[in-house]
Parts: structure tokens; sequence; C-alpha cells
């Protein structure tokens, strides 16, 4: 009985490794290789290039409703703080324009990063929550690296966007109001 189990069992598998075998040479022959890694100008460690993925409209409104609620729950932080961002200064908002930017670029997928798109979604929400221009949101996402406070906004929004996805919550450390209250006079 023991015997029979184990040479059914060892005819399952020599069956299934032949079915694998077969498959592998289907997937072979059905998808040619792309480029030869011995031609000059090739390494067969260079991955090919793809074409940047445009965001499909279920990305952007999970995007944005995503984005709507952190900017709302920072921007409810920021007023329980004693910060009213509608009425704070337009440096102020630009800080937390670059916030909301690095809090973006945290939330999409890398392909989306930097995109006009992007960019012009995180204006409309900084417009709504804190009051900037749209335009000035934009130049304030466009001249991140011209600024160190810009840039440590930008960096709090990052990692206080990562952080919100793990744990449901933003860290105190990487909250708008702490980028705020440690790049600015308040």
């Amino acid at each position: 009985m023991m015997s029979g189990l184990v040479l059914v069992s060892q005819v399952g598998l020599l069956a299934l490794v032949v079915l694998l075998g077969l498959r592998m040479l289907a997937l072979a022959r059905s998808q040619p290789l792309t480029t030869n890694p011995f031609t000059k100008g090739h390494s067969a460690f260079q991955k090919p290039l793809r074409p940047a993925r445009q965001m499909t409209a279920e990305d952007r409104t999970a995007l944005y409703t995503q984005l709507h609620i952190l900017a709302g729950l920072q921007e409810r932080e920021c007023r329980v703080n004693g910060i009213e961002l509608k009425d704070a200064p337009e440096p102020v908002r630009s800080y937390a324009a670059a916030w909301l930017y690095g809090a973006a670029c945290a939330l999409c997928d890398q392909h989306s990063r930097h995109s006009e798109a992007l960019e012009g979604m995180v204006s409309q929400i900084a417009s709504r929550k804190t009051g900037i221009r749209q335009s000035h949101a934009v130049q304030a996402m466009a001249t991140l690296t011209s600024s160190s406070a810009l840039l440590a906004c930008f960096r709090g929004g990052l990692e206080g966007a990562g952080f919100w996805q793990k744990h449901h919550h933003v860290s105190p450390r990487h909250s708008l109001y702490e980028a705020i209250t440690t790049n600015a006079f308040i």
C-alpha cells in the first residue's frame, strides 16, 4: 500500500516537471527575445526603458481622495495648534503646498511623480485647504530646491504620508504643523 502511494507520487511529480518544461518552452516561443545582450552597446544587466505610464482615472481618483483626506487632517491639526492656514502668510502656505506635494509623491506610483498632472492636483487641493493661489503653489513645487525650508517641508510630506499609509495617522515628527513651525517664524 505504502509503496503504491510513493509510486503514484513520483509519477505525479514527473508529470508536473514535464508539464512545467512544456509550458516554459511555449512561453519562450511566444515571447521572442527583443534585445540581444551580446550586441554592441547593450548590457545583459540593463533594464529596457519603459514609457512613462499615464495615471488612470481610477488611480487619479484614489490619489485625489487620499490627498484630500490627508490635507484635511493636517489642516485640522494646524488649526487646533493655533495656525489658521488660510490666514497665514504666503510663505507658510507655500510650505504647506510643498508638504502636500511631498505627500502626493509618496502616495502615487513612481511613474506619476513630478508630473504636471500631479502638480495640478496638489495645487488644486492646496488652494482649497490653505487659500494659496494655484499659480503660487505650482511655483513652490517648481522651486523646491531653491529653499531649504521648502525642501524640508517636501521631505516632511514624503515621510508623513509614508507613515500614514502604514499606521493610519501621521507621526507628529513629520506632520505639516511640525514642518511649518520648524521652518517658519510663527
